[in-house]
């Protein structure tokens, strides 16, 4: 019986070995289903993000290299000039990248007891393009840094 058993999974095996998993994976440069379309621009993104909040360009500092040798895995650190006191303070740090698959890289939400606004972490970019961090602050304004990456070895989508 345990014979039997052992020939009936090897014959399992070999058949499932023969199904294309291929048909399981979504297809390579498939566009996103919500939200913005890959590389529609900044004038898309932002007014998802500020509500069509004027935004201006201070009080945020954005450290990026200006050469990523691999698109996997990029170091990126945020820094807003904020006292971040209960009347003054950053409720929430946005990094975007239009040509990514899904360009909103991360969203982070901060408050008067978060001590300092900042944040450092490792982003992937699908190609050489400008990233852009928006903070917003207690008071309903939008502040913003921009920053250009060239990637010589992309991830996210095949380069092609």
């Amino acid at each position: 019986m345990a014979l039997d058993a052992a020939l009936n999974r090897r014959r399992w095996l070999r058949t499932m070995a023969g199904v294309p998993l291929v048909a399981l994976a979504p297809a390579r440069g498939q566009m996103p289903t919500s939200g913005p379309a890959i590389g529609s621009g900044y004038a898309t993104l932002l007014p998802e993000v500020t509500g069509g909040r004027p935004v201006r360009a201070e009080r945020v500092h954005l450290e990026i290299p200006e050469l990523a040798d691999n698109g996997l895995s990029v170091p990126v650190r945020v820094r807003v000039d904020s006292p971040m006191s209960s009347e003054d303070h950053v409720r929430s740090i946005t990094l975007l990248a239009e040509f990514n698959p899904r360009p909103v890289l991360l969203k982070v939400h901060l408050g008067p007891h978060s001590g300092r606004a900042e944040l450092a972490t490792r982003v992937r970019l699908a190609v050489s393009q400008r990233v852009m961090a928006v903070a917003q602050t207690s008071d309903g304004r939008f502040w913003s840094a921009q920053a250009d990456v060239l990637v010589t070895e992309s991830a996210c989508l095949d380069a092609s």
